[in-house]
């Protein structure tokens, strides 16, 4: 099975505070690329508009309603997230393993306010709160302010290419993740470092009988596929801040991990 060293989870920290205790880091330099902006997938001449119209209206819906998120790559990596978009709340968490380590990191995003459970930093039952405006671009500890969805889901397929069907509720098409850069965490490891063609990396995508996104998957250039599950969506999420006793503030060497 081979093991990502970054694994499009949206997990810069990750990188940092995570895979090197699971010996799963990376030490690539990063560079910028500008995220593509969210809606509707990229049209070619050799895509479906039908196809595309599906799905852009699928991916749509994440802003509209709740659901809940299970992304995973390999059987060291994965991601569950209950997620109210119009309520601008979530709550996140995220698994790293290696060879001798296992690593959690907990998140709760209310509107602008994003607490985080991190090892190593945050103390045993207190939360920290981490200053969104100090994220660097693309470095997420699962959510983040204006980023509600780990998986940055929009932005990604924003990416896609020459999307088809293949059955009423099944699409295939290729995602340029040189376009995609930062995105879901997709960002220089899988990009940059991996040395593998990344024009045209294909994705599968299904819809539920209502037309909302149901799976996606991407293969990955030298890693595991993400798998990601969308369900339940509806559903109310309770999400409460914790309480001023129990947060405390990110400190700068947790920003300067990141590269800020």
């Amino acid at each position: 099975m081979r093991t990502p060293r970054l694994a499009g989870l949206g997990l810069a920290t990750m990188a940092t505070v995570a895979f090197a205790m699971a010996g799963c880091g990376d030490n690539t330099p990063t560079t910028t690329s500008p995220s593509a902006p969210a809606g509707t997938p990229a049209a070619t001449s050799s895509a479906d508009p039908a196809a595309v119209s599906k799905l852009s209206a699928a991916v749509d819906q994440l802003d509209s309603t709740s659901f809940t998120l299970t992304a995973t790559s390999g059987s060291g990596f994965k991601t569950t997230a209950e997620i109210d978009a119009p309520g601008g709340k979530a709550t996140a968490q995220l698994t790293a393993s290696g060879p001798n380590a296992e690593i959690n990191v907990k998140t709760l995003l209310i509107g602008q306010d994003l607490y985080a459970q991190v090892p190593g930093i945050t103390k045993a039952g207190t939360w920290t709160h981490v200053d969104g405006s100090r994220l660097p671009a693309g470095a997420n500890i699962g959510l983040r302010p204006g980023q509600i969805d780990p998986v940055n889901t929009a932005n990604l397929l924003k990416a896609t290419t020459d999307v088809k069907a293949t059955s009423d509720n099944s699409y295939t098409g290729s995602l340029d993740l040189s376009k995609a850069a930062g995105v879901a965490g997709l960002g220089q490891v899988t990009v940059a470092a991996s040395g593998a063609p990344v024009q045209n990396v294909p994705f599968t995508a299904t819809l539920d009988a209502q037309g909302r996104l149901s799976t996606l998957t991407v293969d990955l250039p030298q890693a595991d596929p993400l798998q990601v599950k969308y369900e339940n969506y509806g559903q109310p999420v309770n999400v409460t801040a914790p309480a001023a006793s129990e947060v405390t503030e990110a400190p700068d060497s947790f920003y300067s991990s990141l590269g800020s």
